[in-house]
């Protein structure tokens, strides 16, 4: 059968149909997935087009699948997380959509007070167990759409559910007409989509939901879940792991539009970020992601990269506020008491700080040299340095310089006698063994000392 395809413009073919596949033995795929051995990478050359969507965004499962791997957030911390989600996303909801839980009484006591607030952006959605039950549950908490768990590998269907492709089908279709009954949006959740047989149950699966969707008048959404970490950016990867593929897939064969297709990924290979920016750039509208990356085992999409990751391939912010993200890093590690690893990009104590006095004097000549960006600017987070041993007389300079708000002819440069006697004292005491930094404290004394009255702290 030949469509005329509203993307291309171009007649394209849709005469065949993919079937379930209802083997009595899971497949494990073990030429990919070999017990004992690193998981394998295969190539079968085939190329599918880049095709971005008009709209691409973000959603967040920082209150879901975050919340899972920490200790509880309290209400009062999961509406001030809620608040700085609205405020990154900014007025056009880039940040579209964040998920609730709602079992315990606590959970419906944070989610009604984040809907109190009037928000428009992050909508709130929830994460439910498929049932009558929590469907009505969702219902009478007045939200519109909810994620289900739909797990797609053999792993999980013969081994964790105990089911077969078919038995496994027919319950996640009947849960999602449950769904329907109650008016609710279904986002179901393709769990281990990496490895899965794609062509002989997801496809299939997917267009039975598009079937349903079509009869009832509601839109069914499709989460693709790499929950494994083992999806691949890699352009003419195979099938299970090609992150294009799936995308490519999902659409060309079970007919998904972009606005209803959402990628999330795990870290495990760290291809979080890299597999999340492929999914945008072959059709998926959304990318599900959580705040500094807080997840099950190493974690998920980072939010704040894909903040940035938009931004590049946008060429824009589009109204989202990336200061907000230095506002978020400071109220995980004051408030919630999360620790921040130092290296962690955009967010760690020593992401834009530099020890290596080489790159310190690259830093005193033009701070483009040697920062990623205007980090001041788009994450109110100077570049800074520390002082150490490799720290040189430009270093000493700059941390002079940033410490006591010095500009233009008020700078003084690596050769002025104040760095040069710091830089005396301070090689003396690496010699005489000291380890760590100087800490600010000391140099502020050094230069109380050495130049009393010439400058103020700000």
């Amino acid at each position: 059968m030949l469509e005329m395809s509203n993307k291309t413009n171009l007649l394209e073919q849709k005469s065949y149909k993919y079937s379930l596949q209802d083997i009595p033995e899971p497949n494990l795929q073990r030429e990919i997935y070999p017990a004992g051995v690193v998981p394998k990478v295969s190539f079968n050359h085939t190329r599918v087009p880049i095709n971005m969507p008009k709209d691409i965004w973000i959603t967040d499962t920082s209150l879901r699948d975050g919340q899972q791997s920490v200790e509880p957030y309290t209400v009062e911390q999961v509406v001030n997380i809620y608040k700085l989600l609205s405020k990154l996303g900014g007025p056009y909801g880039i940040i579209r959509q964040t998920e609730f839980f709602i079992y315990s009484k606590k959970d419906r006591k944070a989610l009604e007070e984040c809907m109190a607030l009037g928000l428009k952006f992050p909508e709130i959605t929830t994460w439910i167990r498929a049932s009558k039950q929590d469907f009505q549950l969702v219902k009478d908490l007045g939200i519109r759409e909810t994620g289900i768990l739909v797990s797609c590998s053999d792993y999980h269907i013969f081994k964790k559910m105990g089911m077969t492709r078919k038995q496994a089908l027919e319950f996640y279709l009947a849960t999602v007409r449950d769904a329907f009954d109650a008016g609710i949006v279904p986002r179901c959740h393709l769990e281990d989509i990496t490895r899965a047989d794609f062509y002989g149950f997801v496809v299939p699966f997917v267009n039975e939901l598009q079937q349903l969707s079509r009869e009832a008048g509601i839109p069914v959404k499709i989460r693709a879940c790499d929950t494994m970490g083992y999806g691949v950016p890699y352009t003419e990867a195979a099938m299970p792991r090609s992150v294009a593929g799936i995308i490519y897939g999902l659409q060309y064969y079970s007919d998904v539009p972009s606005e209803y297709l959402e990628w999330h990924g795990h870290n495990d290979f760290y291809k979080a970020v890299a597999n999340a920016s492929t999914a945008w750039l072959y059709g998926a509208s959304a990318v599900n992601c959580s705040l500094l990356g807080i997840g099950e085992r190493t974690g998920n999409v980072p939010l704040e990269a894909m903040v940035f990751e938009y931004a590049s391939l946008r060429g824009s912010l589009d109204g989202m506020d990336p200061t907000v993200i230095t506002e978020i890093a400071d109220y995980f590690q004051h408030e919630i008491g999360y620790n921040i690893p130092d290296m962690t990009p955009f967010v760690g104590r020593n992401f834009n700080v530099t020890k290596a006095g080489i790159h310190a004097d690259g830093l005193l000549k033009d701070e483009e040299i040697y920062t990623i960006f205007d980090t001041k600017k788009l994450l109110n987070r100077p570049a800074t340095v520390q002082i150490s041993k490799t720290s040189g007389q430009a270093g000493i300079a700059y941390w002079v310089n940033q410490a006591y708000g010095l500009e233009g002819d008020a700078q003084i440069g690596k050769q002025d006698p104040l760095v040069v006697e710091m830089k005396k004292r301070i090689d003396k005491e690496y010699e005489d063994g000291r380890q760590v930094v100087m800490s600010n404290k000391e140099l502020d004394s050094m230069v109380e000392e050495l130049a009393p009255g010439r400058f103020h702290i700000r």
